[in-house]
């Protein structure tokens, strides 16, 4: 694996799977997510967080955890496979896990979120199929 990290934000390259991850956050927020090489490649590691985390946000969005005080904690797990993809990920956990359903609405209706329409809907047909 291939690292690359600054201050708040950490990203990977796994050469097993040839595929490209980011992080950043802390307590009020933590996102994590799946980024094409020529992403990876614009991070420096004398960026700042806000300015990797806006690089990263091209990317799939593939969990998210917020606890900023506006109201209850909550996460959003938009890919299952998080932790088998991103094992090196420091991942932090708020409140309670948003259902399937409430995910899979929230990628349909935010543009922030239409990198992940494909993959929740390949899992929905899984699901109905079992």
């Amino acid at each position: 694996m291939l690292f690359k990290q600054g201050s708040g934000w950490k990203a990977c390259f796994d050469d097993s799977t040839k595929r490209y991850f980011g992080e950043y956050g802390g307590f009020q927020d933590y996102h994590l997510f799946e980024i094409t090489k020529e992403i990876f490649n614009r991070l420096d590691k004398k960026m700042r967080e806000s300015e990797a985390g806006s690089i990263m946000h091209e990317g799939r969005h593939m969990y998210m955890a917020v606890d900023d005080r506006c109201g209850p904690p909550y996460t959003i797990v938009f890919d299952d496979d998080y932790e088998k993809l991103c094992p090196w990920a420091s991942v932090i956990k708020s409140g309670e896990v948003w259902p399937d359903e409430l995910t899979d609405a929230a990628a349909e209706l935010f543009e922030s979120e239409k990198n992940n329409r494909e993959q929740r809907m390949k899992k929905r047909e899984l699901k109905n199929k079992e």
